[in-house]
């Protein structure tokens, strides 16, 4: 378990409310609240325009957050007096796009892009008054800004001026003028002083485009020192708290060992590349060592993050080490395997008690790697926090152990879930996340998109598991070992057809067979040429026999088939997902196999009403005493999720009738709302719940698809609802 020992923290005197802690407590960070983007739109405001979450500070007290979201052209203001239930204080509106906004005493210093084109940047830095929440002052920038930061006394700013560059012209190659600077504002009693501003040159540094720099990122140390991330030039420059240049270096490059390059539907980690890091977001350790985050732009990317002197001395260099730690978690996006893999996007250094610590959030993994830094050259993993969708910016709370994360992605086009806030803290306890993981195998392999769940019939705590298409090049079935915490998943065994990965196949269920193999629902798509069916496999993986359609099912099928299968007896029984054409609207098919006679037989199942824009639909079926336990749910995340349940049907009620003609209609009782369940981690509501299984004690087990950690947060959650009476 990675979590923190309280001895190495002393005394947090805002922890637990000032409550007493045994000296050798266990503490560590856990999500306790999220708050959407959506809450700070003013009442009759459309809600369906897009969003986001981006950069993010705290105010002094640290009782206030303020985000930028620049598809609606505001920053946003959230209390956070009680960290566990934040309220939105709406939005203000700055006049253009904003970048980041940094707190000083009562106002928050803006920067706003109002460029025109990538050919006529413009900018300004807008002041608006925390208490009124009004626009009281505005400096000319002269370029378009980007990342803003503040001194640690509150003496001025130091602000990036990117001026960015066209992706479009000259396939995004460097010069594309104007070129970029940075800017050192100074803040008074009366606020910024904009006819003091200072615009410094860094032109001429980098050895890539070196006449185009593009400032990224800056940060100021306690000496009053700024470094600056020029990352399109794969540069880093250190100004002296004179202004002036005080050291410039390469990023430099790095060899990543034992990744995975290729975005081809499968996880495998044995590739390795040299890659520029090119990094975006960096701060200061201390006066003299400061950390970067290696997102990488259009010629690089190390997927990792970086501890440089500032003389330019690499101290600690990540390389893959993180992104292999993600995979184990099953956060690892292979969609971006071919670029620039998990994306560390951004990086937070704060002071915990005694401890420094590191927070290096992951873009496209949507996971923040919490490090111990007391040995800069050599941090330590101690936790991975589970983010929103695409984290951008974070800011650490010390005095009251507290870290937030904004996170930019809003699919609300995609009826998805919205951008969103989500706050932790550092408390007595345990880690909560991950709840299954696959550290510890002797072999790093990738794992995600958990779509159906079955159970050993003979060893308590013994589960295993398929993914769906997702990873359609390597088919997979996983042991899970559900007596550790978290759940292990101890094996993964590819599913082969003569001797080869199978492919076409959308796993959607698995149950045992009873003779150490395993029968597996497909659930198919038409549409992309992956037949609807069944497959029977040894205990290697390998298939035996294939199952399809009878016409009579096939002539009526839509792509939402098969999702789950359990076996009584000779006979196996399928949930239908969705109504197929010849389906009463409301009702599906349970579908029946007869193994021995290969026959084919269905009853109806009634599904629960879909809220307005939603279907309802099955995930899993089952088998348990005399019950078929069945998970019914709609098609909704976050606040929009109504119906996520678990339900039983008597099996003398599933009686198959034949097909084409008139179907019974069985009973449903109603076992569990899983809802609540789903809440309890603080974050939003997943989707897909895809996996149920009782195992051979008894205990019923549910796992989430977090569909491989696209358009999704990648979160896995895994849990017990206990005994299930048979």
């Amino acid at each position: 378990m990675m979590t923190f020992n309280l001895c190495r923290l002393g005394v947090l005197g805002s922890l637990l409310a000032g409550v007493a802690l045994p000296a050798t407590a266990e503490t560590a960070f856990n999500r306790i609240a999220t708050i959407s983007t959506v809450s700070n739109m003013a009442e009759g405001e459309d809600q369906s325009r897009p969003s986001s979450a981006e950069i993010i500070s705290a105010s002094e007290d640290g009782m206030t957050l303020v985000y930028t979201d620049s598809p609606l052209g505001v920053i946003g203001l959230i209390d956070i007096t009680d960290p566990k239930a934040p309220k939105p204080l709406g939005n203000v509106d700055i006049g253009g796009e904003p970048t980041t906004a940094q707190i000083i005493g009562g106002r928050v210093y803006v920067g706003v892009n109002t460029s025109e084109s990538f050919a006529t940047p413009s900018g300004k830095l807008v002041t608006v008054d925390l208490a009124t929440r009004a626009v009281v002052a505005e400096c000319d920038l002269g370029g378009q800004p980007d990342s803003v930061a503040k001194a640690k006394d509150g003496s001025f700013l130091a602000i990036a001026i990117e001026n960015e560059r066209d992706e479009d012209v000259n396939d995004g190659a460097l010069p594309q003028m104007p070129v970029g600077y940075l800017v050192k504002l100074p803040v008074t009693a009366e606020g910024a002083d904009c006819a003091a501003l200072q615009k410094i040159d860094v032109t001429g540094l980098a050895a890539v485009g070196g006449d185009d720099p593009e400032p990224e990122f800056v940060d100021v140390n306690e000496a009053g020192e700024i470094v600056v991330t020029l990352q399109e030039n794969n540069h880093i420059v250190v100004i002296g708290a004179d202004g002036a240049v005080a050291s410039h270096f390469s990023a430099g490059s790095v060899m990543l060992e034992g990744i995975d390059t290729k975005t081809n539907g499968r996880l495998s980690f044995g590739d390795s590349k040299e890659a520029l890091r090119e990094p975006d977001g960096v701060k200061w350790l201390d006066n003299d060592h400061f950390a970067v985050a290696n997102e990488g732009d259009y010629e690089g990317g190390a997927r990792g993050w970086t501890v440089f002197r500032k003389d330019g001395t690499v101290v600690y260099e990540n390389g893959a080490q993180l992104e292999r730690a993600i995979v184990e978690v099953g956060h690892y996006p292979e969609g971006r395997s071919r670029s620039k893999g998990i994306e560390p996007e951004s990086i937070e250094i704060a002071r915990f008690g005694d401890v420094p610590m590191g927070f290096v959030a992951t873009e496209r993994a949507s996971v923040v790697g919490v490090y111990d830094m007391t040995d800069p050259t050599a941090p330590v993993l101690k936790q991975l926090l589970p983010s929103g969708i695409s984290p951008e910016g974070m800011v650490a709370i010390p005095s009251r152990n507290l870290l937030a994360t904004a996170n930019e992605l809003d699919l609300v086009e995609d009826g998805g879930v919205r951008a969103h806030v989500m706050i932790y803290e550092l408390a007595e306890g345990s880690a909560a996340y991950p709840q299954i993981t696959s550290a510890g195998a002797a072999d790093l392999f990738g794992w995600g998109a958990l779509s159906g769940l079955a159970a050993d019939p003979a060893a308590a705590g013994k589960l295993f598991a398929v993914s769906d298409s997702v990873y359609g090049a390597e088919p997979a079935i996983y042991e899970i070992d559900a007596t550790q915490t978290p759940a292990r998943i101890v094996k993964k065994t590819v599913v082969t057809r003569g001797g080869d990965a199978a492919q076409k196949l959308d796993l959607e269920g698995i149950t045992s067979d009873g003779d150490g193999g395993f029968w597996l629902a497909s659930e198919g798509r038409t549409d992309r040429m992956i037949p609807h069916g069944l497959l029977h496999v040894d205990a290697e993986g390998a298939i035996k026999a294939e199952v399809g359609l009878p016409a009579e099912l096939s002539a009526h099928e839509i792509r939402f088939g098969f999702e789950g299968i359990a076996k009584v007896g000779d006979v196996l029984w399928m949930p239908v997902q969705r109504e197929w054409k010849d389906d009463p609207e409301g009702q599906v098919k349970l579908v029946a196999y007869n193994t021995a006679e290969e026959t084919w037989g269905a009853v109806r199942y009634p599904l629960d009403k879909a809220g307005e824009g939603a279907w309802m639909g099955l995930s899993e079926l089952t088998v348990h005493g005399d019950w078929a336990y069945i998970v019914e749910r709609d098609n909704q995340p976050g606040a929009a999720a109504a119906t996520k349940k678990l339900y039983r049907v008597a099996l003398s009620q599933m009686v198959p009738a034949e097909l084409g003609g008139d179907l019974p209609v069985v009973t449903k009782e109603e076992v569990r709302d899983f809802l609540p369940d789903l809440a309890v981690l603080n974050g939003y509501t997943a989707e897909k719940i895809e996996g149920f299984a009782v195992d051979a004690a008894g205990t019923g087990w549910v796992v989430t698809d977090n569909d491989g950690v696209s358009d999704s947060s990648g979160e896995t959650l895994f849990w017990s609802i206990g005994a299930i009476q048979p």
